[in-house]
């Protein structure tokens, strides 16, 4: 009679019949593998320079945390009421870097506020969709080439000035687009900042090994954000 009664008081607080103790169960496993599928992906397909390994173990934390908040406080207006105050005083002290981190994190979020709602059919079915869109959209883009947009710095390291007109020709022949920055001339030094766009890797290194060549310069390649 007491484990009887035991599961009564569990069950009632999940909700009515629909959200019952098996339910939450199903759910929170469902939860699991779903946000331990877009752990793989975001590892997978990840563009982000951090830790993309380490980062995935926090999702399926974060989305079966969100999951049982929602379960939790779902069937009562003063526990939603209390989330809310609750919710208010919590800061995150490590920003995040990349939006795509950001992303990720709320796909997490998003499967867990769905199970812990008992959408259960809609929530597989948007995480189906998002899995696929990612996988498709990674597949076309190493199909794709992709253009390297870049910063090209290049400065003399001699008296001897630069010479822009052999730098723009050098480069017109590996880049698809060259835009002026950036031309400084001061006291025989000279400093020139270009913006360009290679259509791949290789086009980088020929472009280096050519203003090698010319002697006398130094040169970045830096990451046109």
């Amino acid at each position: 009679m007491q484990d009887q009664s035991f599961l009564s008081d569990i069950a009632n607080q999940f909700g009515s019949s629909e959200s019952s103790l098996i339910d939450f169960i199903i759910n929170i496993f469902i939860t699991i593998i779903m946000a331990y599928i877009i752990g793989l992906i975001y590892s997978k397909y990840g563009n982000s320079l951090s830790n993309r390994k380490k980062l995935t173990q926090t999702f399926v934390l974060i989305a079966v945390t969100v999951m049982l908040v929602i379960s939790i406080v779902k069937s009562s207006l003063a526990l939603s009421l209390g989330l809310v105050g609750a919710l208010s005083i919590v800061r995150f002290r490590t920003a995040i870097k990349e939006p795509e981190e950001l992303v990720y994190f709320f796909i997490a979020i998003a499967f867990g506020l769905g199970m812990g709602a008992n959408q259960r059919i809609v929530t597989l079915i948007g995480a189906i969709v998002i899995i696929l869109f990612i996988v498709i959209q990674n597949i076309n883009a190493a199909k794709t080439a992709v253009q390297q947009n870049l910063i090209i710095t290049l400065s003399n390291i001699s008296e001897k000035s630069l010479d822009e007109n052999k730098i723009l020709e050098t480069l017109r022949q590996h880049c698809s687009k060259i835009d002026l920055r950036r031309l400084d001339d001061v006291n025989n030094s000279t400093e020139l900042s270009l913006s360009v766009e290679f259509k791949d890797f290789d086009s980088i290194i020929k472009a280096k090994n050519d203003l090698k060549s010319i002697g006398d310069i130094q040169f970045s390649f830096i990451e046109n954000y």
